[in-house]
Parts: structure tokens; sequence; C-alpha cells
């Protein structure tokens, strides 16, 4: 029962919404079927596949509020759900920021489900997981990795006639390769749309060679420096910027992105000119659904253009506040940039070191969006466009605001896999200026 279809999905939730008596009520039904296998120490630890389908309900009698949730749906299950939340909206107080449920919307579906990336087997799993592990082994070398794929859906409805219904498909794949003496290590990760177009045995030779060139690294003196980041590098800290880009943080001064006596920077220049954000649900390589959290309809939003900031987000409590447009969560978040590969970009510079990733980020100021974190699985000394050798891994002090005020070049944008966001991102590799190295790091 994990995959509903809609016409099975809405009769349900049209069940539900018959059934309860509240001012209002808004019901969500989720489902999904998730595949899994993960490798370590060149064995295959784990693998499964995990099935689940809930239903939640939302109330609210006036501005109190209360929600329950389930996963049984025959007549008598509904009935429940639907009095336990009734039952705690009337126990809960009054909630003074409080917005009603929206109204009935039209929404322009994007295309977030594939046929290829449903239909992977335990085979092709198995088939991944022999394709990584195989080649290091021949190599004396230690993978470790994992691989979560996945087909799912969603549909809501609330009692003003709003309806939504959407499936779609997930994978991420990401290795790590280690020498036996443990003194270098490589990592690759991919997150697409299509099982069809990946190939472990491919991006297993990018972490193969990032493990066997980093072993004998070299000690360089913190400082400020010449860095290239891989997107996921950039993505760990771009990530962490965008929870500064609400409208109310910055209009009560919480943010970077606040003016002195009030207000926020919307419309200023902020960054370097090269540096354009935006979030489009319809992206054919980063698509998401067509609404938020709260069903508000997602739309093409600039978020920074040119370096300056064309949109904040506005809650809609918020945006009524301060008589403002609401607008939705952005889903994913796109960083233009240009045509250039990693290799293209290490090829023009005179001096600068590679970052593979950023791990283990820490807020130091918010606001400054100040973050603290560490290099990891391959870092290398860049001279005269050539990599020199592995260097030994940093700990850094830098924000992403002024990371991207000193920016070089931008390379192609791709999709970035791993764990550093739960948003979808599409960012280029980069070369800064002046990036900050605070301190070494024997981890490798």
């Amino acid at each position: 029962m994990s995959i509903l279809t809609e016409a099975q999905a809405k009769t349900i939730l049209d069940k539900v919404i018959a059934l309860s008596k509240a001012d209002e009520c808004t019901a969500t039904l989720q489902g999904s079927i998730e595949g899994n296998i993960r490798f370590a120490l060149n064995n295959i630890s784990t693998s499964g596949v995990v099935t689940d389908t809930s239903l939640s309900v939302a109330v609210a009698f006036g501005k109190r509020s209360g929600m329950a949730s389930i996963n049984e749906f025959d007549d008598a299950a509904l009935q429940r759900v639907v009095r336990r939340a009734e039952d705690l909206a009337r126990l809960a107080p009054e909630n003074p920021e409080f917005m009603p449920i929206i109204d009935k919307q039209t929404y322009t579906p994007s295309n977030t489900f594939n046929a290829n990336t449903a239909a992977i087997t335990p085979e092709f799993r198995a088939q991944v997981a022999a394709d990584s592990i195989n080649p290091c082994k021949a190599e004396k070398l230690i993978a470790a990795g994992f691989l979560e794929d996945g087909q799912s859906f969603v549909a809501f409805a609330n009692s003003k006639g709003n309806f939504g219904y959407q499936q779609a498909t997930g994978f991420n794949y990401t290795c790590t390769v280690r020498t036996e003496d443990g003194r270098g290590s490589g990592w690759v990760g991919h997150a697409l749309e299509d099982a069809a177009t990946f190939k472990a045995s491919h991006d297993i030779e990018i972490a193969k060679r990032k493990a066997l060139a980093s072993r004998e690294a070299k000690a360089l003196e913190p400082g400020k420096y010449t860095v290239i980041l891989e997107p996921a590098a950039a993505a760990g800290l771009i990530s962490f910027m965008m929870n500064f880009f609400d409208a109310r943080s910055a209009d009560e001064g919480r943010s970077f992105l606040s003016k002195k006596g009030g207000g926020n920077k919307l419309g200023e220049l902020v960054f370097d000119p090269q540096v354009n954000l935006v979030a489009d649900p319809w992206h054919p390589e980063a698509p998401v659904m067509p609404w938020d959290g709260e069903g508000m309809p997602r739309t093409k939003l600039p978020i920074i253009q040119n370096g300056k900031i064309a949109n904040l987000s506005y809650s809609r409590f918020w945006a009524q506040k301060q008589g403002k447009q609401p607008n939705a969560r952005p889903g994913n978040l796109l960083m233009r940039g240009g045509d250039k590969s990693i290799a293209d970009l290490v090829k023009g510079t005179s001096k600068g070191i590679l970052l593979t990733r950023t791990w283990y980020i820490r807020m130091v100021d918010p606001q400054t969006v100040l973050l603290t974190g560490l290099t990891r699985d391959g870092t290398f000394y860049i001279e005269n466009g050539e990599i020199k050798y592995p260097v030994k891994n940093f700990r850094f002090n830098e924000s992403p605001v002024i990371m991207l005020n000193n920016i070089d070049e931008l390379g192609k944008p791709v999709r970035v896999a791993g764990d550093e966001s739960s948003m979808v991102m599409m960012i280029p590799p980069m070369r800064l200026r002046d990036f900050t190295f605070t301190s070494l790091s024997d981890a490798v």
C-alpha cells in the first residue's frame, strides 16, 4: 500500500475531511518504498527495502490547533485519528501567529518521477556495491559507501477544497576509499534523477585516484589561500547561509541581511556580481515538488541576481504583518556558473589548494555567517596549473558571505550529493581568493 494512486489517495483524504467537525482540517498522505545497500571494509554490511505509508491530520478551532497521525486506513482508524487531532486542538493554547489554511490552489506538476529509478532492484544495488568494492580490492584499497534509492508519493487535501498529488523518485550514492595504511582518502558522490545514467565503475575511479594521491600529505602553514572548492565542498557552506534568507529574521535584526536601524537588505548588492541563485521546481536536472510544506505553490524565484538580494522568504504570517506577498519555501537551490570543469579551474591556478569536501561545519557567528569546519577526503596543493602534492587537512574559519565576494571564477554547476543539506542543489566548482585556514588537522 506504500504508493497509492491519485484516486486512492483522494478517496481516503475526502473521507477524513468529511469526518472532521473542526473549523478547518488538512489531511496529508505520504508513502514510500526505499531501498538501500551499505558497504564497508570491502564488504556489504546492510541491505534492504523499507516501505511506509502514513496519514497526518491537522485541525483547528479558532486559533487552537492539533495534529495526529496514523498508519492504518480503515474507516474506524480514520475516525480515531480525526477525533484525536480535534481533542488535542481543544486542549491547545491559542497561537497568536495562527494562519488559516490556504484556499484552493492550482499546481503545475514538476517532473519528479523517473521510471528507471523506481524500477531499481536488489540485483542493481548489489552490482553497484560490487562495482565499488572489486576495483578497490584489486589495488589494496578499502571502500565504504552507501546507495539509497526510492519512490514516494505525497497527497494532501483541506476543507477549503485544496488538493495536491505527485509522485517522486530519488537516487543518492556516496563512497569513500581509503588506503590500507589509512594515510590516503578519496570521496565521490552522485545524486541523480535517472538511475540508468549512473555507473559506479566510473565514480569509483575518482575516489581511488584521490585516495592513492593523498597518501604522502605535507603540512602547509595555516593562513589565507586561493582555493578551488569542488561542488560538494561549496554546498556545505552555502546551504548554511541560506538559512538566513528569511525576511523575519532579517527584519528583526538576527541575520547578516539585517540593516542597522531596522529593515533588511532586499535589493542591495551583498555578493560579487557573478553570484546568481534561483529556485526553480521545474529545473530538468533538479526538479522538486511544486508546493511547499503549507501547500503554497512554488514558482521560479530569483534569490540573488548579479550579487543583489532579489527575494527573501516571507511566511504568510510575516507577509501579512509587513504588508508583503508571501512566497513558498524553495525546494531547490540553483547557482549559475560557467562551463569549465574542476580540471580546467586547476589549470588556470598559479598557486592554490583544491578541496574535495568540507565537513563537520558549525556556526561561529550568525550575524556574519562565520562558519568553522574541516577539509577531508583529498586536499591538494596546486602550483602552475598542476596538482603538485597532497596536503594535510585544515580547520577553516570562513563566511560564505565573504567567500562569495572573493570569486575568481565559477565552473559548470552539477547536482550535489551527500548529507550536507536536505535541499536539492546545483552548485558549480569555484575558485576563490583568501580562504581562511586557521589550523592543521591530523585527520585524513
